[in-house]
């Protein structure tokens, strides 16, 4: 089992995208899930989480720019992105946490942004 991710793509500067996230039902009702991203040369870095009550966490660059959400009807887990920067150009990664049970990983989704 994998998470599909969607939504990538290529903005300019102060653009917005939303990317989707897809688990399987039984995974997504009861799991954490959340964004991350990598860019070139680093470290894969968590950007925003959200529990299965809906709790959201952000990390502090994206507060009051990203809003991180997800529909249990559809078992998809949504990024939405306003006002990107260039330093924000990365592979960006559903997580989904399955406690004792370890983790998954979708399979990237690249976000470029650039004049």
């Amino acid at each position: 089992v994998q998470p599909v991710e969607s939504g990538g793509g290529l903005v300019q500067p102060g653009g917005s995208l939303q990317l989707s996230c897809t688990v399987p039902g039984h995974i997504f009702s009861t799991s954490t899930m959340g964004w991350y991203r990598q860019a070139p040369g680093k470290q894969r870095d968590l950007v925003a989480r959200i529990t299965t009550g809906g709790k959201a966490d952000y990390v502090d660059s994206v507060k009051g720019r990203f809003t991180i959400s997800r529909d249990n009807a559809k078992n998809t887990m949504y990024l939405q992105m306003n006002d990107l920067k260039p330093e924000e150009t990365a592979v960006y990664y559903c997580h989904v946490d399955l406690g004792v049970l370890g983790d998954l990983w979708g399979q990237g989704t690249q976000v470029t942004v650039s004049p």
